[in-house]
């Protein structure tokens, strides 16, 4: 029953949007980009720098199994599988919301000390109490390095597509447990 209810949401979809004159998904110019081996390398740098096979575990342990040993088997999957095969796999998808530049400048971020703090403190870091009033404490240069234009629009663009991360996170994952099966 879901089944066919997605199917007709989705032939709705097809059939409306020609009428209407959908948009293009991206402007030509970013379209070109993404399918520049030195855009897909950028990105699938700051895939590494951000440890995004993390990123997949999350998914996996967020994600439903009929049993216990069905969810260990996919856990099993994943530590198997190297890191820098979830980049490159994760990377050319990723390329066509991740500009370049924001590869870049993001990748250069996380690989600061900070950022590598950031990245640490987001996958390894127990709940924190923070009693109100109390603001956590952020060095001068990283203050300043956070105000910086480039920065400030990397990261925003950056946040506009983690949906679209965790989204092909989680058909990465389909497909590696698949893989195995």
């Amino acid at each position: 029953m879901k089944f066919v209810a997605h199917a007709v949401l989705g032939l709705s979809f097809a059939l409306v949007n020609p009428v209407v004159g959908a948009a293009p998904a991206a402007p030509p110019a970013r379209a070109a980009a993404a399918a520049s081996a030195a855009h897909v390398q950028a990105v699938q740098d700051l895939l590494g720098a951000m440890q995004a096979e993390k990123v997949l575990r999350g998914v996996a342990a967020r994600s439903r199994y009929q049993s216990q040993a069905q969810r260990q088997a996919v856990f099993d999957k994943l530590a198997k599988t190297p890191p820098a095969q979830v980049y490159r796999r994760l990377a050319p998808p990723l390329a066509r919301v991740i500009s370049a530049d924001t590869a870049l400048e993001m990748t250069r971020f996380y690989q600061t000390p900070y950022g590598k703090q950031v990245v640490h403190n987001k996958y390894n870091s127990a709940s924190q109490i923070m009693m109100p009033g109390m603001k956590t404490v952020v060095p001068p240069e990283e203050k300043k390095e956070r105000k910086r234009a480039a920065y400030v629009k990397a990261s925003a663009e950056l946040a506009q597509a983690q949906p679209v991360l965790e989204h092909e996170a989680f058909k990465l994952l389909q497909l590696i447990n698949k893989e195995g099966s």
